[in-house]
């Protein structure tokens, strides 16, 4: 995948289709949802609830993991976000640098704007 820390590159007289415009560009924050699917879903338990930053949009778009693993995906394309997380948000009492966080990649279905 190319990354990109812009957003995606609009083309005159190009019409995006559903999926294809990120929802969110770099800088804005965002929450990632609290839900417990059963079987297979790919963002760590202890990230959700927590606030993090769009470092970058990842494009091009993709395909959900989640529902392609179960056959329920058709095809359907979103995009793959870098969100960054100051340690102090995912664990409270840490005591290392202010300067220390976590990247993480996180399909779009797992984030709601604040």
């Amino acid at each position: 995948m190319r990354q990109s820390s812009q957003a995606a590159v609009r083309v005159p007289g190009i019409v995006r289709a559903l999926g294809e415009e990120p929802i969110f560009r770099p800088g804005d924050r965002v929450r990632i949802a609290t839900r417990s699917p059963v079987g297979h879903y790919r963002v760590p338990i202890y990230l959700r609830g927590k606030i993090g930053t769009v470092e970058a949009v990842i494009e091009p778009a993709g395909v959900d993991n989640e529902e392609e693993a179960y056959g329920r995906n058709a095809g359907a394309k979103r995009h793959y976000y870098r969100i960054a997380f100051p340690m102090t948000q995912i664990w409270q009492d840490y005591r290392g640098s202010p300067k220390d966080g976590l990247r993480i990649e996180v399909f779009e279905t797992w984030l709601e704007g604040i």
